[in-house]
């Protein structure tokens, strides 16, 4: 099957965890939110405007790949500058690349724009390492897609993690500080 027919058979496909059976999870595990709904976003860029109405640090993913397949969903605050070749050496592995839209899928359970820490609970080969930016993670409230770009969910890193562990995987907190590219 070609790339672009794997897309959109995944377009089609329902997501193995939706928004509604993510909220559902938090709640069980008793951990307290903040959901607010807006129009979708695709780029850190296009939603600048939602620091204004919601509170909280807000962050993106980066799911990526090197040569021998090793994987990682990195979250990262918005304002952390990455230099992809520095990130792969502080995160000890070869060459990075950005993970295809169907490995995403495969791995992941989610499609391009609406990558978030949640959907670690569909990595259940467990293939993925998800890596926490240490600066994220002294923040009071951190704001992530909630398995939807058209929403955004705010909780605490605390709750964070114990989401992570609940999924059965170790988030890995780790500097990016030193991911910045240099200056010119």
């Amino acid at each position: 099957m070609k790339n672009a027919e794997k897309i959109e058979k995944n377009e089609e496909q329902d997501l193995p965890t939706t928004p509604s059976n993510l909220l559902e999870i938090l709640k069980n595990l008793e951990i307290s939110y903040e959901l607010h709904h807006h129009e979708p976003i695709f780029t850190v860029e296009e939603g600048a405007h939602l620091k204004e109405s919601i509170p909280g640090l807000h962050c993106r993913n980066l799911f990526v790949r090197d040569k021998k397949e090793e994987m990682f969903l990195v979250v990262a605050a918005n304002e952390t500058r990455i230099d992809m070749k520095k990130l792969a050496g502080i995160l000890g592995c070869g060459r990075l690349s950005f993970g295809s839209p169907d490995r995403l899928w495969r791995h992941l359970g989610i499609r391009p724009g609406s990558v978030c820490p949640f959907c670690i609970i569909n990595d259940s080969d467990k293939k993925v390492r998800i890596m926490l930016d240490q600066s994220m993670m002294q923040a009071g409230r951190v704001n992530y897609h909630p398995m939807d770009n058209a929403m955004t969910i705010g909780l605490s890193p605390a709750d964070l993690i114990r989401f992570i562990e609940q999924a059965n995987h170790r988030p890995e907190i780790v500097d990016l500080s030193a991911a910045a590219p240099d200056e010119h």
